[in-house]
C-alpha cells in the first residue's frame, strides 16, 4: 500500500501553484514585450523596390511614426533598391530606442544637380537613442567626380551619411559606397559607436573621406573597412575621447 504524507501533497500543490504562476506572467510578459516592439516596414507603407520610384517620403513618414511612439520601434528597410532623393530625420523623439534595420540598398540620384544645394544626402539630427544595422547606401558619386576631374564647375558634393547632435548612436555593418564627398559624418555627437563599417570609392574619388568626427566626445571606430579616394579617417578640433581600432 501506497501511503502519501500530507506534508507531501501541499508541498505538490504548492509547487503546482507556483508553476501556474510563474507561467501566466511570463506569458503576460512575453505578450507585453512584443506589443512594445513597433516594426515599420517601408514597404507595407508606399517604397516601392524598383531603384526608381522616391522613397523620401515614405521613409520621413515612417520616421514620422517611429520618432512619435512612446516605445522602442523599428524602421525596416527589406531587400531591394530604394531610390532616395534626399531625407532629413529629426529629433528629439518620444523613445531612445530607435532602430533602422537595412537589409537593402538606398540609391542617391546620379544626377549631380540633385544634391547641388543640400550639405548631406541622408541626416539625422537631435536623437538620443539611434541604431543603424546593416544594409548599403550609395551616392552614386562617379558623375560628380567626373566632372571635377574634367575642370568643369561642379557642385560640391554631398555627404552620404550625417549624423548631427545626437547621443547614443550604434552603427553596425553598414556599407557606404560611391559617396559624393564626405562617406559618414559624425558632428556635435557624443558617446558613438561604429563596428564593421565599410566604406568604399575609387582610388581618385575626391574628398570622399571616409569617416569625419568633428566636435564630438566617446566616439568608437572599430573593425572596420575603409577604401576611399582621400582620408580614411579625418577629425576636426573639437573632438575628445576618439578610439579607432582594426580599420583596413
Amino acid at each position: 500500500m501506497l501511503i502519501t504524507s500530507p506534508c507531501i501533497i501541499k508541498f505538490s500543490f504548492a509547487l503546482l501553484l507556483t508553476f501556474h504562476v510563474f507561467l501566466s506572467l511570463l506569458f503576460l510578459f512575453c505578450n507585453h514585450a512584443l506589443a512594445a516592439e513597433l516594426t515599420f516596414n517601408i514597404i507595407s507603407l508606399g517604397a516601392k523596390p524598383d531603384g526608381k520610384t522616391d522613397a523620401s517620403s515614405v521613409l520621413q513618414m515612417t520616421w514620422a511614426k517611429a520618432c512619435d511612439s512612446s516605445t522602442p520601434a523599428t524602421i525596416y528597410v527589406p531587400k531591394g533598391i530604394f531610390y532616395v532623393r534626399s531625407v532629413s530625420f529629426n529629433g528629439p523623439c518620444k523613445n531612445n530606442v530607435i532602430t533602422v534595420l537595412i537589409d537593402g540598398t538606398l540609391v542617391a540620384s546620379s544626377d549631380i544637380q540633385v544634391l547641388a544645394k543640400t550639405k548631406s544626402w541622408i541626416e539625422f539630427s537631435h536623437i538620443d537613442g539611434l541604431s543603424i544595422t546593416g544594409g548599403i547606401i550609395d551616392g552614386q558619386g562617379t558623375a560628380l567626380w567626373n566632372c571635377k576631374h574634367s575642370g568643369k564647375s561642379c557642385p560640391t558634393g554631398a555627404t552620404s551619411l550625417r549624423i548631427n547632435d545626437a547621443q547614443n548612436v550604434n552603427i553596425n555593418g553598414l556599407s557606404s559606397i560611391n559617396s559624393q564627398k564626405f562617406n559618414i559624418v559624425v558632428s556635435g555627437c557624443q558617446n558613438v559607436h561604429m563596428t564593421r563599417v565599410n566604406v568604399s570609392a575609387t582610388d581618385d574619388s575626391p574628398n570622399t573621406d571616409g569617416i569625419h568626427v568633428e566636435q564630438s566626445s566617446d566616439v568608437t571606430i572599430l573593425n572596420s573597412s575603409i577604401s576611399n579616394g582621400d582620408d580614411c579617417i579625418s577629425i576636426s578640433p573639437g573632438t575628445s575621447n576618439l578610439w579607432v581600432e582594426s580599420i583596413t
